[in-house]
């Protein structure tokens, strides 16, 4: 596997698993998707970006590797570089601690 499959394939784990979690779809369809996916275990994948990057990056490790090793290293690596992405494009906002021995001045 060459950088450029590497670099391609995560950007498509990225992309599937961005738009399944967080985008709307046109016509709303990927919010009825995820309405219909209820609370159950797929809602709560679909809910999870880390671990639907998961699921969408096991079907894409299996066609593109080579062997069981390749495969599982490629796998986790997927979805690790998706997960990255995503705090890339949206960081965490910063949390805000009030110490209590100014308040009490």
């Amino acid at each position: 596997m060459g950088w450029y499959q590497l670099v391609v394939c995560s950007l498509g784990v990225w992309r599937l698993t961005h738009l399944l979690n967080a985008e709307d779809g046109p016509w709303m369809l990927l919010v009825k998707l995820r309405a219909a996916a209820g609370r159950g275990a797929m809602g709560s994948i679909l809910d999870c970006f880390n671990c639907l990057s998961l699921w969408i990056a096991l079907p894409i490790a299996a066609i593109v590797a080579n062997g069981w090793a390749e495969r599982l290293l490629l796998w986790l690596a997927l979805s690790a570089v998706a997960i990255l992405l995503e705090r890339l494009a949206h960081p965490a906002p910063a949390a805000f601690i009030e110490d209590e021995a100014a308040t009490k001045e």
